[in-house]
């Protein structure tokens, strides 16, 4: 018998490493002015409630509170973007591209799409929301 998944990642120069537990939720692409400016163009991520994550290296673990409603958690030494964590929710978003391997992901949805940058076009099929 064996347990659930356990997906590996990390930042890129490994001072920050996690470890996410079970099944993962599907990408969604966010295109909002703040996730466009921390990522440097879209912010596409997972997302697992607190207790199916571990932190396994924080020696490089920083902490923005970008609004009132959320805080980023990125590396200090690289500068990987990596965590997303809503104001009172007992979960987080990880960054799709910090983890190791294929996770098997697939894009599920684009939201905050009428702030997306004019330089590009969503043309993949997946559902579009102007907000959440």
């Amino acid at each position: 018998m064996t347990g659930p998944a356990i997906h590996h990642g990390s930042c890129l120069c490994g001072a920050v490493a996690f470890e996410a537990t079970g099944p993962l939720r599907d990408i969604i692409a966010c295109h909002c002015s703040q996730c466009r400016k921390t990522s440097g163009h879209v912010w596409a991520a997972t997302s697992v409630p607190l207790d199916r994550l571990r932190i396994t290296t924080d020696a490089g673990l920083g902490w923005l509170s970008s609004s009132a409603k959320a805080r980023r958690g990125f590396c200090r030494s690289c500068g990987s973007s990596l965590f997303w964590q809503p104001e009172g929710e007992e979960r987080m978003a990880i960054a799709a591209g910090a983890f190791d391997g294929d996770p098997g992901f697939r894009l599920i949805r684009h939201v905050f799409t009428a702030d997306k940058g004019a330089y590009y076009a969503i043309g993949d099929g997946m559902p579009q929301a102007p907000g959440w």
